[in-house]
C-alpha cells in the first residue's frame, strides 16, 4: 500500500468534500469520472470507478466496414432478387 497522507476537508451546505489536488493526482482522478461512495465501520470510503464499458468502446468499430452501408447494400440486393422473382413467374 502507498504512503499514508491526510488532511483535513470542510463538508459544504450541500454535503460537496474538495478532494485534495495531491489525493487526486496520486490516484489519477480526473474531472468527471465516476465514484463509488461505500460506508465502512463508519468511515466513507469514495473507490474511482472504471468508465462506462459502453463508452469505453465508443468508436473501435469506427475504422472497419460500416455495418449500415452493408445492411443497405444488403436491403438492395434483396430487392432486386424479389423484382426479378416477381417478373419470373
Amino acid at each position: 500500500m502507498g504512503s499514508l497522507h491526510s488532511t483535513i476537508v470542510t463538508v459544504s451546505s450541500k454535503g460537496w468534500v474538495v478532494i485534495p489536488s495531491l489525493f487526486r493526482r496520486q490516484i489519477g482522478l480526473k474531472p468527471g469520472m465516476k465514484m463509488m461512495v461505500t460506508e465502512e465501520d463508519g468511515k466513507i470510503v469514495l473507490t474511482p470507478q472504471e468508465g462506462d464499458p459502453v463508452d469505453k468502446l465508443y468508436g473501435k468499430l469506427a475504422d472497419g466496414e460500416s455495418l449500415t452501408d452493408a445492411l443497405l447494400a444488403d436491403r438492395t440486393e434483396e430487392k432486386k432478387r424479389e423484382k426479378a422473382k416477381i417478373h419470373s413467374r
